[in-house]
């Protein structure tokens, strides 16, 4: 419930927010919450998993190509394009390439990105929501994270705890599962005996 509250509050923001949780906690549920509970909701959503790409293609996934620019490449638009008028989610931010980030940080400052090849200055128009399962400030003094986008994006922060540290969700969220399978396979369990419930805990 705190944490609901505190993405009611920076749904009604424009500026950057930056969700930290451990993996599995659910941080793209929470940007998709921040998009539609927003006043950008009804624009697009873009969600884009930074460690999920190699470091020499991000580049021209964040800020597109134009035809000719290198070997195959083809005319494409990048995030912040396709995002604009909505919201950029960025997951585990903390694993971009150390050059990609001055880039980035230059796009928000600027709020316009150059394709690669291109020769124009296309504007854009988006929110940046980012994420990371790593402590940032920590990425920060060991070098691994700029400090100034790091300061950019922390603007409003958002912490998911694990379910370790809400033990009292543990049961109710249990149940909600048992019913939501007997739904599903047609089974008619009725809840859990003592000894279940102690091994859930």
């Amino acid at each position: 419930e705190a944490v609901k509250q505190r993405v009611r509050s920076a749904a009604q923001l424009d500026s950057p927010a930056l969700i930290y949780g451990e993996t599995g906690t659910g941080k793209e549920l929470v940007a998709e919450a921040l998009h539609t509970e927003g006043k950008r909701s009804g624009g697009p959503f873009v969600a884009q998993n930074c460690a999920a790409i190699p470091v020499n293609l991000l580049e021209s996934i964040f800020f597109g190509t134009e035809k000719g620019s290198y070997t195959g490449a083809v005319t494409r638009k990048g995030l912040f394009e396709e995002a604009n008028g909505g919201t950029l989610f960025l997951d585990e931010i903390n694993s971009m390439d150390i050059s990609l980030q001055a880039k980035l940080l230059k796009a928000l400052e600027e709020k316009k990105v150059r394709r690669l090849g291109g020769e124009r200055d296309i504007p854009f128009d988006v929110r940046i929501v980012a994420a990371t399962n790593e402590n940032l400030e920590k990425a920060v003094e060991e070098g691994c994270f700029r400090r100034d986008l790091y300061h950019r994006l922390k603007e409003f922060v958002i912490k998911i705890p694990p379910l370790r540290e809400c033990r009292e969700d543990i049961l109710p969220l249990a149940e909600f599962f048992r019913e939501l399978a007997n739904e599903e396979l047609g089974r008619h369990t009725e809840g859990f005996d003592k000894e279940a419930e102690k091994e859930l805990m």
